[in-house]
């Protein structure tokens, strides 16, 4: 069973609701994919380290062959080069590592060099593994780092939960790809509405079953439980907007362990998602 959990917006408590159900559950595979910034280490007692390289193959132009001819710069659909007055231009930042360029090239004057993107770190104990990834400050392809980190998920595990990035863009996509179910953490305001309708369509588009756990019950309308309602989305759970929850948050103390009374409802949550996805 391989869970992911997203939302349109960032701050809903996906990092609550990840730590919380792998911390309820045995024998837990727990990545957190939100690369950007992750953190679902804060929560989780457990020794780090790094285990891995991400990288991407950019382009290494051999000056003394290139003949300026153009095709590589014409060929890149991300603009990563461009054909100037006596050098072709890398813009190595925005390189998707393709290699269409290479391939192209009438001169062979183009090999590939791997570039690091970010680090792959791992931890684990007798009760869970974890492994989380981690961009390079000034990077911006997430994606590949993504890739890395669910490289990690051994066909033994037995259950899998990925704290994905926010929002419905490539690194969503690259971290929810070919799980069973997606949980939605959903925040009732107006902007994480909005939010979350956007990710509800992209995940129709991929067919993906899912449901919405709201987190911070309490603090705006009930809109966004109307909205599930007349969209036939599940509501999984509700978490509500509790400020002793948000104390115990803030120090790094996960849900089910500053409240144990929690443990058992993330436990009744797994089963409800099992027997969805063994239903459809």
């Amino acid at each position: 069973m391989k869970i992911a959990v997203a939302s349109g917006k960032g701050g809903t408590g996906k990092t609550l609701i990840a730590t919380s159900l792998a911390l309820s559950l045995e024998g837990v595979h727990l990545l957190d994919a939100d690369v950007e910034e992750p953190n679902c280490s804060l929560f989780l007692d457990l020794e780090i380290k790094k285990t891995a390289t991400a990288t991407v193959p950019i382009p290494d132009i051999d000056t003394d062959i290139c003949t300026l001819c153009g095709k590589c710069s014409d060929s890149c659909e991300y603009n990563a080069l461009a054909n100037l007055p006596g050098q072709i231009l890398l813009f190595d930042k925005i390189c998707h590592g393709c290699g269409v360029c290479s391939y192209v090239c009438p001169e062979n004057a183009i090999t590939e060099v791997d570039k690091p993107l970010g680090y792959i770190f791992e931890g684990k104990n007798e009760h869970l593994t974890f492994h989380y990834g981690e961009l390079i400050v000034g990077e911006e392809l997430a994606t590949p780092v993504i890739s890395k980190l669910t490289k990690m998920i051994d066909e033994n595990d037995k259950i899998v939960i990925i704290d994905s990035p926010p929002g419905s863009a490539c690194p969503m996509v690259e971290a929810i790809h070919g799980v069973d179910f997606v949980i939605l953490a959903g925040e009732p305001t107006p902007f994480g509405l909005s939010d979350m309708q956007i990710v509800v369509e992209t995940l129709r588009k991929l067919e993906m079953k899912f449901g919405v756990v709201i987190n911070k019950d309490g603090i705006g309308n009930d809109e966004l439980e109307s909205y599930c309602i007349e969209s036939k989305i599940p509501i999984l759970m509700k978490i509500p907007f509790d400020m002793d929850i948000a104390k115990q948050n803030s120090v790094g103390i996960p849900l089910v362990k500053g409240f144990p009374e929690w443990e058992g409802k993330f436990q009744r949550l797994f089963s409800d998602i099992k027997e969805m996805v063994l239903n459809e």
